[in-house]
């Protein structure tokens, strides 16, 4: 049986960063080192194993097939030592009491923000540094413990439990809902529409309303359409769960008690590294949220949330 070569531990981070950025400049920026030294890794490391890991195009590289499966060792790898790491520094107990946390703008304005204070008066002792963004977050790589993502997961690397799995609903100003209170649903596909279009056809569909439906605005940003909703630019079609406080306060309403499940739109998890899983903040935070969740559907009448 022939022995897998022993590859030289110091080439994996320089081959990693490459094989993500497909350049060997900008992994040589984002490790702090020169063009040549990565260059150089990247060579040791194709020599020992006897065969290229990339296909050069001018400055540009893409992975080979062999390039590709090692890639996906050395992630796992990674992960599990990274996991290793905080795991010893959380039985060592060193961990900062500071949780790092990432999400979508939209849930950080609509669902999360309104609540930390709540979490402030039970774990003062806590603090969280939240950071927003609509892209995925490399957890491991950005030094975050933990993020709240929608998707169906499982995320590579990660453990992740369901939060919320939220139904869309309709929602308007109270003016709007005065006006039209007693016309038919088919009336609000002449409304000025908030959202995505396939969205918005899947909700009149499933009313057995056919009509042409024509939004005068796509967000990319659900809080921005709330917003927009509540400043009377038009109506929206939204997930209830990030509407909720806005219809409690009545700065919005229902405009159709049909609430449906969009086809494409996930749900809320909470997604986490598996060595953190038992330090206390990370514990803490978990538990918070789902007591939260849970005081949401309470709120919104015992739906799913």
């Amino acid at each position: 049986m022939a022995r897998s070569p022993r590859l030289p531990l110091q080439t994996l981070a320089a081959f990693r960063a490459a094989a993500r950025l497909q350049n060997l400049r900008a992994a040589a920026e984002e490790l702090n080192l020169t063009h040549s030294a990565v260059s150089q890794q990247i060579r040791v490391l194709e020599e020992q194993l006897g065969f290229p890991l990339f296909r050069r195009h001018g400055r540009r590289i893409m992975l080979s097939p062999a390039g590709q499966s090692l890639l996906e060792g050395v992630e796992h790898a990674m992960a599990h030592l990274d996991d290793a790491v905080l795991r010893a520094m959380a039985a060592h107990g060193s961990l900062e009491l500071t949780l790092r946390l990432t999400t979508l703008p939209s849930f950080a304005q609509r669902w999360l923000m309104p609540r930390m204070g709540r979490w402030r008066e039970r774990h003062p002792d806590i603090a969280i540094d939240l950071h927003t963004s609509a892209q995925v977050v490399d957890l491991h790589r950005e030094g975050f413990h933990a993020a709240i993502r929608q998707g169906h997961g499982p995320w590579a690397g990660l453990d992740n439990e369901p939060l919320a799995d939220s139904p869309f609903v309709v929602v308007g100003t109270p003016a709007t809902g005065l006006r039209l209170r007693d016309a038919p649903e088919s009336a609000l596909a002449d409304e000025p529409l908030l959202g995505d279009v396939d969205w918005w056809q899947q909700w009149f569909f499933a009313g057995g309303i056919r009509k042409r439906i024509v939004p005068v605005a796509a967000f990319n940003d659900a809080g921005l359409m709330l917003q927009a909703a509540e400043q009377g630019l038009g109506i929206a079609l939204a997930r209830e769960l990030l509407a909720a406080d806005a219809l409690a306060e009545r700065r919005l309403v229902k405009l159709s008690q049909r609430a449906i499940t969009v086809e494409g739109a996930a749900g809320y998890h909470i997604a986490f590294p598996p060595g953190l899983k038992a330090w206390p903040p990370l514990a803490a935070l978990r538990e918070w949220l789902f007591e939260e969740m849970e005081r949401s559907r309470r709120t919104m009448g015992g739906g799913a949330a």
